[in-house]
């Protein structure tokens, strides 16, 4: 008997940087009622994050993805319409071009109490924001199967995110800083390899009985079954400062998952590889990103040698057009191309900031410039720079 094809439903989360108007700092102590003005307009699908300086929205269930785009634009122009009522602006890059950690405070309650407790300094660097895709897949053992051969695609997503080249004031020489700050903590990382939902659980249980963990949601992998709902959920992305960016990732995601429950469908799979092959790859995205300069590219497995990134691109795009079809979001998708065209966030911050040092500003000026930058890119409504 055929089972009846997952819902492949989409879900986004997005966390911001909170910055002062006048300093494009971040916002250290946000304004008291900011976080309870949003609430009035957005409910549940507003929240705080670790740091008080950030916050987080989250879509709700999306059928497509022109209504993920309505979701993003609805929920972003509210966060950035309160946020200058507080005297604030919302920026989103996965780091913040000049903030430093050691000057920041963590948001009140019990569950980030307890995190700052346990993890101490590691977690106080934790000045970095994400992006989540959760796909609906509602069957446990499904999610399993599916979660261990797209780990393969995870290098690939995250080139096109690449959105932290700076920290504390220095360009980093990467495409993506985050994760290098990211895997500092526990249970990050590729998610392992399990042959059933049961055998997943046995090894998370076993965490939990032994009191190191509460619940799944401390699995804090590039890729994890979700532990709130019946998805699959992406984490290895850093957040898209452009939403349509937002929406093309979240929406190869979906094709990916489907294209490889497709293959399952007829009696197919992708080959899983070593976690050591694709930690390579990985490597490479937050190196190189998607750009071709400097060696970059990532390592086709099948064929032992680094390929552009952009052929890989070209490839994926043709594996997932049935499902792109299926879902109507060909054009979402083949988006990426234009991504690769004029650059990712990380390459566009680079641009602003050596436009400004190339024209005589100081260093600390053309940080401002790229956080001018980033904080109208942010906007699903496009004004001048404050």
């Amino acid at each position: 008997m055929l089972r009846k094809e997952p819902g492949f439903t989409i879900g986004i989360e997005e966390e911001f940087w909170l910055v002062n108007r006048d300093t494009r700092d971040v916002a250290t102590d946000p304004a008291a009622g900011f976080l309870k003005d949003c609430k009035a307009e957005l409910g549940d699908q507003v929240s705080s994050e670790f740091m008080r300086c950030q916050v987080e929205i989250g879509t709700r269930v999306c059928d497509s993805a022109a209504e993920a785009h309505d979701e993003l634009t609805r929920m972003r122009s509210v966060l950035c319409d309160v946020a200058a009522r507080h005297d604030m602006a919302l920026l989103a890059a996965s780091t913040h071009p000049f903030a430093h950690w050691d000057s920041q405070k963590h948001t009140e309650g019990e569950r980030y109490s307890t995190i700052a407790r346990d993890l101490r300094t590691v977690v106080e660097r934790l000045l970095i924001c994400g992006m989540h895709v959760h796909v609906g897949i509602e069957d446990n053992d499904l999610r399993i199967e599916l979660m261990a051969q797209a780990a393969y695609f995870l290098p690939h997503l995250l080139a096109l995110t690449t959105s932290s080249p700076f920290w504390r004031g220095r360009d980093t020489g990467l495409q993506t800083f985050r994760l290098s700050v990211f895997d500092n903590l526990p249970r990050t990382g590729l998610p392992e390899v399990f042959g059933s939902w049961a055998e997943y659980r046995r090894h998370v249980d076993m965490l939990i009985n032994a009191g190191v963990i509460e619940d799944g949601t401390k699995l804090w992998w590039d890729l994890r079954p979700s532990d709130r709902w019946p998805t699959l959920e992406m984490r290895i992305a850093d957040v898209c400062t452009n939403l349509e960016d937002a929406v093309c990732v979240a929406s190869l995601t979906r094709c990916i998952f489907r294209m490889l429950y497709r293959l399952r469908h007829n009696n197919q799979r992708w080959r899983i590889y070593a976690n050591m092959l694709i930690r390579e790859n990985r490597w490479r995205a937050c190196r190189y990103g998607s750009t071709a300069a400097d060696n970059g590219g990532l390592i086709d497995f099948g064929r032992g040698e680094i390929v552009p990134y952009a052929d890989l691109l070209e490839e994926i795009l043709e594996l997932i057009r049935p499902d792109a079809e299926h879902f109507g979001c060909v054009a979402e998708v083949e988006h990426a191309r234009k991504i690769l065209q004029r650059g990712t966030s990380a390459d566009r911050q680079r641009n602003v900031y050596n436009a400004a040092i190339d024209r005589g500003v100081s260093p600390r000026d053309a940080l401002v410039e790229v956080a001018d930058y980033l904080i109208t890119e942010t906007s699903p409504v496009r004004t001048t720079p404050i």
